[in-house]
């Protein structure tokens, strides 16, 4: 015990410089979340040393994690991507997908890229929506027409990746228990969603209202019970706990729509990115091995090969959008869509604790989502600011 307020000092400290960071360089943005991977590698048992990501620290990382989730279901809102910029999203994820799988099994065949290919291939065809919504938000285009096909995508390349893992990373029950479960979990999220919808037009919403500004805080309450009751049941059903995370907060975000919603918002964003998300990636760069990007001589050509990938995986849905997207518009979508850190992060440790992914491969795939990170969204608006002016 004596050790964990040393550490926890650290990690607030990190917390609090990697924002300070990301507001440095003035012409080049760098995503807040590249800070705090890159901080808790140097402040890691692989580096310094100075703290380890287990006990107390490593359970604060578990729920920043279900926070971080929780977070990115409430971001979507499917009144807005409904209909064509929905559909074209899924069945570009589809064919992401698809074009993902090909690729990992044949570099895989080869030699080139020993990650195992079904669970890179997810990884690959991810998106950050997290990432992406305050920076087009800061852009002025989270709600434009280009923003709306923007926020589908990478919804859906959120969503789609996290079924998968949840569905087929579990299997502590046989199939057909593991499809009872499932269905059984999303009968109760329909069922929750039901509730949230009838919550939003009954007096229920007044009583939420009175104790917002108090010391109860009734409506957070709730919404921090809901979130770990769907973990919970997740858990119970044999399915993984981010998605029962990330319904929660669907199933927020719809009781919350509206101007009436945004105080809430705002304390659930406090909460979150203010102190339980930023140690989740803390403690995920404690735990990056960095001597596995020099333990084999083609591990840097595999970080470049991964990032091409992500682009190629997560560009080739643009064919896709030939009457809704502008010339000038398909490279920029295609750049957004590849940045994809935060769910490589989130499958990436799910692979290594199941023991899918040997942990020197997992640092591979979270470099190249580093750099997409770090590069594409800088990539992508100054071809957007190109273009447009």
């Amino acid at each position: 015990m004596e050790s964990y307020p040393a550490e926890l000092l650290l990690i607030a400290f990190v917390a609090v410089l990697a924002p300070l960071l990301s507001e440095l360089p003035r012409n080049i943005r760098v995503p807040v979340i590249v800070f705090e991977v890159v901080l808790g590698i140097l402040i890691g048992p692989h580096v310094f040393d100075l703290a380890d990501p287990d006990g107390m620290v490593g359970t604060l990382g578990e729920l920043g994690l279900t926070f971080l989730l929780f977070m990115v279901g409430l971001e979507i809102d499917f009144d807005k991507i409904r209909g064509r910029p929905l559909s074209l999203a899924v069945g570009g994820w589809l064919l992401s997908l698809s074009v993902a799988l090909v690729c990992m099994v044949f570099f895989s065949s080869i030699g080139l890229l020993q990650t195992p290919p079904f669970l890179a291939a997810v990884a690959l065809s991810t998106t950050a929506l997290g990432v992406l919504a305050p920076i087009l938000r800061d852009r002025g285009e989270l709600h434009s027409e280009f923003g709306t096909y923007m926020v589908a995508a990478a919804a859906v390349g959120e969503f789609g990746p996290l079924v998968v893992i949840s569905m087929l990373l579990i299997p502590t029950h046989s199939t057909a228990v593991h499809t009872l479960f499932m269905v059984s979990f999303v009968i109760i999220a329909f069922g929750a969603a039901h509730i949230a919808l009838k919550a939003r037009s009954s007096r229920v919403l007044e009583l939420l209202k009175r104790t917002m500004q108090s010391s109860g805080q009734l409506p957070v309450r709730i919404c921090l019970l809901l979130q770990i009751l769907f973990v919970a049941l997740a858990a119970k059903f044999g399915l993984n706990i981010v998605i029962g995370a990330f319904t929660a907060g669907i199933i927020v975000g719809m009781a919350i729509k509206g101007a009436g919603g945004d105080v809430l918002r705002q304390k659930l964003d406090a909460i979150g990115y203010g102190f339980l998300i930023p140690i989740f990636f803390i403690v995920a760069g404690m735990k990056f091995e960095v001597s596995a990007l020099w333990s084999a001589p083609l591990a840097p050509l595999q970080v470049a090969l991964l990032l091409v990938l992500l682009v190629v995986v997560r560009g080739v849905p643009v064919l896709l959008y030939k009457k809704e997207l502008k010339t000038e518009e398909k490279v920029p979508f295609a750049l957004y869509s590849a940045t994809g850190l935060p769910l490589i992060v989130i499958i990436s440790e799910i692979g290594v604790s199941s023991g899918v992914m040997p942990p020197d491969r997992a640092a591979i795939l979270v470099s190249a989502g580093m750099l997409s990170v770090l590069l594409l969204p800088m990539l992508a608006a100054r071809w957007r600011a190109k273009t447009v002016g």
